[in-house]
């Protein structure tokens, strides 16, 4: 099965990405609503992708990121955020996000973002 870690500190957005992934069928979903608590799990969970926040209390999605790539430099990272700031989409690729999507998005790219890294990492 494969694994999908969510850290959003967004409530909807959490709801979306439970109703978007879970009707597949296909996917195991977990919820962090910040940094922390995300890299805990990351380390339980061992997820195949993370979808990030950017903005969150405490430790921000920049921040995790370090921390996930540091801790697991093949998961596929997400990066999911109201902000449409290019160096700050730049800054994220460039620390191994695989991807900057801006609220709101289309759940079908999503889905196929998803997919696309997902072939990479079981390859």
């Amino acid at each position: 099965m494969k694994r999908i870690l969510v850290i959003d500190d967004d409530v909807n957005i959490c709801k979306m990405l439970e109703r978007t992934f879970l009707v597949e069928g296909e996917y195991e979903l977990d919820m962090a609503h910040d940094g922390k608590t995300g890299l805990k799990k990351l380390k339980q969970l061992n997820p195949h992708i993370v979808l990030l926040d950017v903005m969150m209390p405490g430790m921000d999605g920049i921040e995790t990121l370090k921390e996930i790539k540091r801790l697991d430099s093949d998961v596929g990272v997400i990066m999911i955020t109201a902000l449409e700031d290019e160096a700050l989409a730049k800054k994220a690729l460039s620390l191994g996000a695989y991807e900057y999507l801006v609220k709101p998005f289309s759940t079908d790219y999503l889905k196929s973002v998803v997919m696309v890294k997902l072939m990479d990492y079981l390859d």
